[in-house]
C-alpha cells in the first residue's frame, strides 16, 4: 500500500496486520508492521482500530482511505494518526456535502504544536485530489476543541452545520471545497 510522504512525515496505512497486532496487545508486531516506534500506551484508540479493521475485512479496497500512522521520517516515530472515515461520497454526507470525504486526525500530546496535523491533513487532501479527483472534504469538530478548530480554519474549512455524535456530543460540520 502506497505511503503518502510530506516534508517530514510518512503517512503509513494501518493495514489489517497492524490493526490485529495492535488489538491483540502485541505492540512489537504492530511496530514491525508499519516500520515505526509506537507510543508506550498504544493502542490508545482500540474502538476506532476495531471499527476500521471491521471495515477493511468487509471491503479491503478501503485500505488507502482509512487510518494512517503519522510517522516522523527522521526518527521513524509515530507522532499521531490521520485517516478518512470511508471512500468519497458516503450516503451520510449527502445532506451536507455531496461527493465529499470526511477525515479526522490526532497528534500525540508530546508531539503537538509542531505543525504535524496541518502537514498530514494537507498531504492527505493533496493525495485525494491528485489520485482520485476529490474536491470536497469534511471535518467534524467539537466547538470546544480550539486547536482543531483553528487548524481547520487555517486550512480554509468553513462551518456548514452541526450534528450530535453518539460519543463526542455536539460537533460542528466543517467543509472545504476545492475548485474543479
Amino acid at each position: 500500500m502506497a505511503v503518502i510522504s510530506t516534508e517530514r512525515l510518512d503517512l503509513i496505512p494501518m493495514g489489517p496486520d497492524f490493526l490485529r497486532a495492535s488489538l491483540s496487545g502485541d505492540p512489537a508486531a504492530a511496530s514491525v508492521a508499519i516500520g515505526a516506534t509506537l507510543p508506550p500506551d498504544w493502542p490508545s484508540i482500540p474502538e476506532i482500530l476495531a471499527m476500521r479493521l471491521e471495515q477493511l475485512e468487509a471491503v479491503p479496497a478501503l485500505e488507502p482511505w482509512l487510518l494512517r500512522a503519522m510517522v516522523l521520517r527522521e526518527t521513524r516515530t509515530m507522532v499521531g494518526h490521520i485517516g478518512f472515515h470511508t471512500a468519497p461520497g458516503p450516503e451520510y454526507l449527502e445532506p451536507w456535502s455531496p461527493g465529499a470525504v470526511e477525515f479526522g486526525f490526532s497528534v500525540l500530546e508530546e508531539h503537538r504544536r509542531r505543525g504535524y496535523a496541518r502537514e498530514a491533513a494537507q498531504g492527505m487532501m493533496r493525495w485525494a485530489v491528485d489520485e482520485h479527483g476529490v474536491r470536497a472534504f469534511v471535518l467534524t469538530i467539537s466547538p470546544g476543541n480550539h486547536p482543531s478548530q483553528a487548524l481547520a480554519s487555517g486550512l480554509g474549512f468553513h462551518r456548514i452545520g452541526e450534528h450530535v455524535d453518539e460519543v463526542d456530543g455536539i460537533e460542528e460540520i466543517l467543509e472545504l471545497r476545492m475548485g474543479s
